[in-house]
């Protein structure tokens, strides 16, 4: 897959620097290494009965996150009265944060919290700490052109609210949006009164 970034607070001079650099390249290989072929064949594999593509590049990026180390549902807090989803991260390595959200778009403020919390001190304590959060999302392109819910949030969406939430926001955090397949995209078709994905191919995969 292709992706654009975003930075905020600087996290792009921090991913230059070597303690940093690797975990990064991990991050980006592993987008980059999804192709248009694997998500249609995860899709019609283990999801067929969703609208989207976005169950099938969840799983597609757990397995190649998890295979390389990462820790699948990161907890933030050791406390175990804080141990539900609300307070676990996506991905979690060294001093990096991941949060995938093809979720609704209310849930972009929280979403962009959850690396912050993980980085700062806390009255509770701390299970896990973060130097550099990153969010990966669709693009509005992906979004329109995938099958993705209309209320689901977006890369650009998110971007937006970066500004007002300056203060709070005070882990370097990096921004990936995900572009829209080069070589296919989704139309809707119901079955049994549901809507299911339903490929078009561009041209040969």
């Amino acid at each position: 897959m292709d992706f654009i970034t975003y930075s905020h607070r600087n996290a792009d001079a921090l991913l230059s620097k070597q303690e940093f650099n690797e975990e990064w390249l991990e991050v980006a290989g592993i987008i980059e290494s999804i192709s248009d072929n694997d998500i249609i064949n995860t899709h019609q594999l283990r999801f067929t009965k969703n609208k989207s593509i976005s169950k099938a590049i969840n799983f597609l990026l757990a397995d190649r996150f998890v295979a390389l180390g990462w820790k699948q549902e990161a907890r933030i807090f050791h406390d175990g009265e804080y141990d539900n989803k609300c307070f676990r991260l996506d991905f979690a390595k060294q001093m990096f944060s991941i949060e995938v959200a093809f979720n609704h778009g209310e849930a972009i403020a929280w979403n962009l919290l959850k690396p912050v919390l993980a980085s700062e001190l806390n009255h509770v304590q701390k299970d896990i700490n973060t130097s550099v959060g990153i969010m990966i999302m669709a693009t509005e392109e992906m979004k329109s052109v995938c099958g993705f819910d209309g209320a689901v949030g977006t890369y650009e969406k998110a971007i937006r609210y970066l500004k007002p939430l300056q203060n709070q926001l005070s882990c370097p955090l990096i921004l990936i949006g995900l572009n829209a397949p080069k070589s296919f995209s989704v139309e809707h078709e119901k079955v049994d009164g549901k809507k299911r994905a339903n490929f078009i191919l561009k041209g040969s995969l």
